[in-house]
Parts: C-alpha cells; sequence; structure tokens
C-alpha cells in the first residue's frame, strides 16, 4: 500500500483554472483487485478508512471502493468468498488526469454522480483522489 502527499496549491494560483492536483487528497490505501471483498474490508477497519483505490497485477489504478458498496455486496443474498474486488468494480472505472481543471472534473463528478474520483498519472498509477464538495 502506498500513501501520497497531496500537493499544496500554489499562492496566488488562479481559482478559475485550478488543477485537479492543486486540490486533491492522498489516495489512501491501494488494494490489489484480487482480494477478497472480507478482506477488502479488514483492511479499511485497520487502516480506519472508508473507500480503497483497488489497483491491477501491473500497478494501474482499476477503481475505487467504498466501505458502504463492499457491505452491501457482503450482505446480498448473490454473496460468496469468492467474490474478487474486480468482480465488483462496474462503473468504478472513472478517473481524471492531475492536469483537469477542476470545473471540468466538478462537471464530470456530478453528471456520473460520483463523490470521489481517483487522479491518475498518464501510466495509470494513482496520485490520489478527488472529493466532491456538496
Amino acid at each position: 500500500m502506498t500513501l501520497v502527499q497531496t500537493q499544496p496549491r500554489p499562492a496566488g494560483a488562479n481559482p478559475v483554472r485550478r488543477t485537479v492536483v492543486e486540490v486533491m487528497d492522498a489516495a489512501g490505501p491501494q488494494v490489489c483487485d484480487d482480494m477478497s471483498v472480507e478482506v477488502a474490508l479488514a483492511v479499511m477497519a485497520a487502516a480506519r478508512t472508508g473507500r480503497l483505490v483497488v489497483c491491477d497485477l501491473d500497478g494501474q489504478c482499476t477503481g475505487l471502493v467504498t466501505r458502504t458498496e463492499l457491505a452491501a455486496i457482503r450482505d446480498s443474498s448473490d454473496y460468496t468468498d469468492r467474490v474478487r474486488l474486480r468482480d465488483i468494480l462496474g462503473d468504478h472505472g472513472s478517473f481524471t488526469s492531475p492536469v483537469t481543471t477542476m470545473a471540468e472534473a466538478e462537471h464530470a463528478m456530478r453528471t456520473r454522480r460520483l463523490g470521489v474520483l481517483p487522479v491518475v498519472d498518464e501510466q495509470g498509477s494513482a496520485l490520489g483522489i478527488l472529493v466532491l464538495s456538496r
């Protein structure tokens, strides 16, 4: 698991043209997509976080899962201990670039009804997360 430091907003930056990298939060714990739902919930509890960035075996970000989503899956009648994170990512494949403007990212998040969006570099590695303010 890798924690990513956020970058402070430069003094005098134009608030209209702010980019995602200026306001993103640390990515938090990153886990492999072959992890089971139960283990992912245990990692969240140990890390005292409500979300995990999910990566494939090559370290590329494949999505993000929340404690609420995982608990709902675990409590469903279709759940088995063979369910892996890659099996449930579904529509969580949305990402943004660190150079995307905040206006563009906010519009995309509101359109897709996303509260959190992973920020990835050109290679697909998670740099941080963007949390939509209410």
